[in-house]
C-alpha cells in the first residue's frame, strides 16, 4: 500500500512542479507605435488546457487583446496597441500557476498626414470604425430631439454644444454605467469605435482643435486643443469642406451657415440621413436653435424637404444661398486621397 502511494506521488510530482511554475512568455515585438492598429504576438508556453487571462493592470487603455488561440505549446495572443503611449505590464494568469509578466512599450505617433491640425492617432482609418462613429454620432444627436428638455445634458445650450456632446460621446466606451448616466430613451446595439475611446488618447479631455496649424507634439500641452469649441472653430479646425451640394452629404456630416448678424453668426446642423430612431424613408437634419434673449432655444429635427422649403431662405442649404457655407466632414473621417 505504502509503495503504491509513494509511486503515485513520484509520478505526480513532475506535473505538480510544472503547474507551480509561471508560464513562459515571449512577446514580439516588445515595442509598438501607439497608432491603434499595430499588433504584437504574445506566445504563452503552458500545458494548461484552460485559456489564460491576459490583462494590462498598469494601463488598460495602452493595448487590448484581439485574439487568443490554442497552439501546440500553449496559447498565442494578438495584442493591439492603443493610441496612448505607455510602458505597461502584460499580466498572464494560468489556472493553478503563478502569474507571469511581460512588458509592452508603445510610443507616440506625432504625424499629421493631411496637414490639417488633426493628429493621425485620432483618425478613424478603418471603414468599420468610421461607420461606427457615424452611427453613434447621428444617434446621439437625434436622441436629444426626442429627449425631454429637463433630461438633456445641461451643456447642450446651442448648436455647437449639441455637436460637441454627440461627437465626444460617440467616442466613449458605451458601457451600462455610461447608458445609465446618459438618460437616453434607448441604447442601440451599435459596435463601438475600436481604435480608441475618449478620453484615453494623448489629448485627454481636450478633444477639439482651437487654432490653425499642422499638428506638432508640442500641441499636446500648449493649448492647441480644448474641450470647448464654438461653431466657427468646429468648421475651421476640426472639419473639412466637402461640397455645397447637399446630395454629397453622408450621415454625420455638418452643414454650416454664416448669417449677417452679431448674434451667433455661425450656425451648424447635423446631417442625419435616415433616422435611427423613427423608422421611415425620410432624410433629416437636427440642430439646436441657440438662445434668443431670455428664451433658451430648442432642438429641431427637419426633413430635407422641410429644410429646403424653410420660410427664411437664408437657412436653405442650396447653392444660390450665400449664407450656406457647405457640407463639412470631420477630420477624423478624412480618407486618404
Amino acid at each position: 500500500m505504502s509503495a503504491a502511494i509513494l509511486l503515485g506521488l513520484l509520478w505526480a510530482s513532475p506535473l505538480r512542479r510544472e503547474n507551480s511554475l509561471p508560464p513562459r512568455l515571449v512577446l514580439a515585438p516588445a515595442e509598438l507605435p501607439a497608432d491603434g492598429y499595430a499588433i504584437a504576438t504574445l506566445t504563452i508556453e503552458t500545458h494548461s488546457p484552460q485559456a489564460p487571462r491576459v490583462s494590462f493592470p498598469d494601463n488598460p487603455h495602452a493595448a487590448s487583446v484581439r485574439q487568443l488561440i490554442r497552439t501546440a505549446g500553449g496559447w498565442q495572443a494578438k495584442l493591439r496597441a492603443g493610441v496612448w503611449p505607455a510602458r505597461t505590464a502584460v499580466r498572464v494568469e494560468v489556472p493553478g500557476a503563478p502569474p507571469a509578466i511581460a512588458t509592452l512599450a508603445t510610443w507616440l505617433v506625432p504625424t499629421d498626414s493631411a496637414d490639417d491640425g488633426t493628429p493621425d492617432f485620432l483618425r478613424l482609418d478603418d471603414p468599420q470604425d468610421r461607420a461606427a462613429f457615424r452611427r453613434w454620432f447621428t444617434f446621439l444627436a437625434e436622441a436629444q430631439y426626442f429627449q425631454q428638455p429637463a433630461a438633456r445634458p445641461a451643456e447642450i445650450v446651442d448648436c455647437a454644444a449639441l455637436i460637441r456632446y454627440a461627437y465626444r460621446e460617440a467616442l466613449r466606451a458605451h458601457t451600462g454605467s455610461w447608458a445609465a448616466e446618459a438618460h437616453l430613451p434607448l441604447v442601440p446595439p451599435f459596435e463601438p469605435v475600436a481604435r480608441y475611446q475618449y478620453p484615453y488618447t494623448p489629448l485627454g479631455a481636450a478633444l477639439f482643435r482651437v487654432r490653425d496649424g499642422s499638428f506638432r507634439p508640442t500641441d499636446l500641452d500648449d493649448g492647441a486643443f480644448a474641450q470647448f469649441a464654438d461653431a466657427q472653430t468646429l468648421q475651421r479646425f476640426n472639419t473639412h469642406f466637402v461640397s455645397r451640394d447637399l446630395e454629397r452629404a453622408l450621415p454625420g456630416d455638418l452643414l454650416f451657415f454664416r448669417q449677417d448678424s452679431d448674434h451667433m453668426p455661425f450656425h451648424s446642423m447635423v446631417y442625419l440621413g435616415q433616422s435611427r430612431i423613427a423608422k421611415d424613408a425620410a432624410r433629416y437634419v437636427v440642430y439646436h436653435t441657440g438662445p434668443d434673449g431670455s428664451e433658451p432655444g430648442e432642438i429641431r429635427r427637419l426633413s430635407l424637404p422641410e429644410l429646403l422649403r424653410f420660410p427664411e431662405p437664408q437657412w436653405r442649404p442650396i447653392g444660390p444661398n450665400r449664407n450656406f457655407l457647405g457640407v463639412y466632414r470631420w477630420n477624423i473621417l478624412r480618407e486618404a486621397s
